[in-house]
């Protein structure tokens, strides 16, 4: 499809239960929140393996399971006149 850009793997990831120290040592950009979840963040991966890498790398930084990382099953992305345009198919509810 001309003008799209299929990600190959992308999850939502979110963090609760750890100090602001941690949150600023986290590997990806994000938002800090209030509330039951301290941070949300967009995440894109070239496959599994570099997924897992990731999390692997989270639970070293966290010291425990106060996170979700929910893999997206298909997303779509298109650049155009008009503005950017995601397309969320859905997403696959996983817990570590």
């Amino acid at each position: 499809m001309k003008g799209w850009e299929v990600v190959k793997l992308e999850a939502i990831l979110l963090v609760w239960g750890v100090r602001d120290e941690v949150l600023r040592r986290l590997p990806v950009e994000g938002y800090w929140l209030y509330g039951e979840y301290d941070f949300i963040a967009r995440v894109e991966f070239r496959d599994e393996s570099e997924m897992e890498a990731f999390e692997r790398e989270l639970r070293h930084i966290i010291h425990g399971g106060t996170f979700k990382l929910i893999p997206v099953e298909l997303s779509a992305v298109k650049d155009g006149e008009g503005g950017r345009i995601s397309i969320l198919e859905g997403v696959k509810a996983l817990a570590p």
